[in-house]
């Protein structure tokens, strides 16, 4: 006899695993089905653990200039297979969290690969699965290169970069999305030489050009070259590393590479054909709520598409179990989700960038106010970066805030809030940030918008 339930959630990353609380909460009896490990992707081998790594890169630049904060750190040295160790374990201390919260909400934990079998089915192993309430949540895997697929020991996607086995002199990074970025900081603070190839005319393309532009001149200045409007051609191991060939520059040489160069959602065989589902290059087609084209099917996360990020997913699948359950939350407003670069320095966004509000119709006023205006920055020894934000001149709607500096990951949902709470500009100006923080900048580039900037 099959096991029947309220809801059946296919994978556990943050989509699905929210997906799932919130349902127990909602007193619905939920499972969860997994073929890997509870968190997912995110959790295991990505947003988390890359973290990690970045801290210890973070720390041992701070190291390498700790004179200038009046300390001495002769010669510092690391041991990668003690960096690699505390990533890991960080990630393990995760995933049991999640495997606890799991038993704590009652949720059954169902192990193996999940597979639809028909209206309300969900077939694992030998195993039938019923319910009523079906969400897909199986995520989303890397982009190999048509011509050179990752090997693990010298070309490398971002799971085999966050267990490298020695540590790379000379890396090449191919896309310099936040991925390629983020990997290209750690790998570059911790002395490899460095080199970006990016397809597109600047790197980090979804950021405002004002961003792109201050990242492009801040990592060339950390001696990375990067390469835009350009391409790999082609891409050989050696016994010794990989030999890249360079749109426009030829061979060169590098002890390892990796991709990164977007996603492949993980769509395949997991019974989408036989009930008809919707797709759209892979991608499953859903509403505002996660409704498929199937009655009874949802999808979140990484499956369904851009913006491929783990706190868009854990959103939709609260949206999603509160739709099932008859709530009437709000549709999702991708508008509203805030993007976060963790690399030296950092990069964070909300809303509209400057040349998109132009582009749909905006009359804009723009503010932007530098690190090196700001007491904590200086004392911090972190001057370098800027925040700017983009208001509609006619109503002060807040349209969108774009930063890069220090902490900027963590100043951006002041702003995030702001634009839920349909903020305009005399709002943010009203507001008193306190003394001495980064947040101050945020206050100041409102009132540069406005002719009113303080210390700048």
């Amino acid at each position: 006899m099959p096991d029947t339930y309220d809801l059946i959630v296919l994978g556990s990353g943050p989509g699905g695993y929210v997906a799932a609380i919130r349902a127990a909460q909602l007193k619905m009896k939920v499972a969860i089905v997994e073929r890997e490990k509870l968190g997912g992707i995110c959790l295991n081998w990505g947003c988390i653990p890359t973290k990690a790594l970045l801290r210890t890169s973070e720390i041992n630049h701070y190291l390498t200039h700790a004179s200038a904060y009046g300390l001495v750190a002769e010669k510092p040295s690391f041991d990668l297979a003690k960096i690699v160790d505390r990533s890991r374990k960080v990630a393990g201390q995760l995933n049991g969290g999640v495997k606890g919260l799991m038993k704590k909400n009652k949720i059954t934990v169902v192990e193996g690969e999940g597979k639809l079998a028909g209206a309300g089915k969900l077939q694992v192993g030998e195993r039938v699965l019923e319910a009523k309430h079906i969400i897909i949540a199986t995520g989303a895997r890397a982009r190999d290169l048509p011509f050179a697929k990752a090997d693990g020991e010298r070309i490398w996607t971002y799971r085999h970069a966050m267990v490298p086995k020695v540590m790379p002199t000379e890396l090449l990074v191919i896309g310099s999305g936040a991925i390629g970025v983020e990997f290209a900081s750690f790998y570059s603070d911790m002395g490899a030489k460095v080199t970006i190839v990016e397809m597109l005319d600047r790197i980090l393309p979804v950021e405002d050009a004002d961003v792109s532009a201050f990242m492009h001149k801040a990592l060339t200045k950390q001696g990375m070259t990067i390469h835009t409007s350009s391409g790999v051609e082609k891409l050989e191991v050696t016994s010794s590393g990989v030999t890249a060939t360079i749109k426009e520059r030829g061979p060169q040489v590098f002890s390892h590479a990796i991709i990164a160069i977007g996603i492949v959602p993980n769509s395949e065989n997991i019974g989408l054909e036989a009930l008809g589902i919707e797709t759209n290059r892979g991608h499953i087609v859903t509403d505002g709520y996660g409704r498929t084209n199937v009655e009874g099917i949802y999808a979140i996360g990484d499956v369904t598409g851009p913006p491929w990020l783990a706190h868009k997913a854990s959103h939709e699948g609260v949206i999603c179990v509160e739709a099932i359950a008859g709530k009437n939350p709000h549709p999702m407003e991708t508008g509203n989700i805030p993007g976060c670069t963790y690399s030296r320095p950092q990069v964070a966004s909300v809303g509209f960038t400057e040349a998109k509000a132009k582009e749909v119709g905006y009359k804009v006023k723009v503010g932007k106010f530098p690190f090196i205006g700001n007491g904590k920055a200086i004392a911090l020894g972190e001057a370098e970066g800027f925040v700017k934000t983009v208001f509609d001149e006619t109503t002060g709607e807040l349209l969108g805030a774009h930063m890069v500096g220090a902490e900027v990951t963590e100043l951006i949902q002041g702003y995030v809030v702001a634009r839920q709470l349909e903020t305009t500009e005399a709002d943010l100006m009203h507001t008193i940030f306190p003394h001495p923080t980064l947040s101050e900048m945020m206050h100041e580039s409102v009132l540069d918008a406005y002719g009113r900037a303080v210390h700048y």
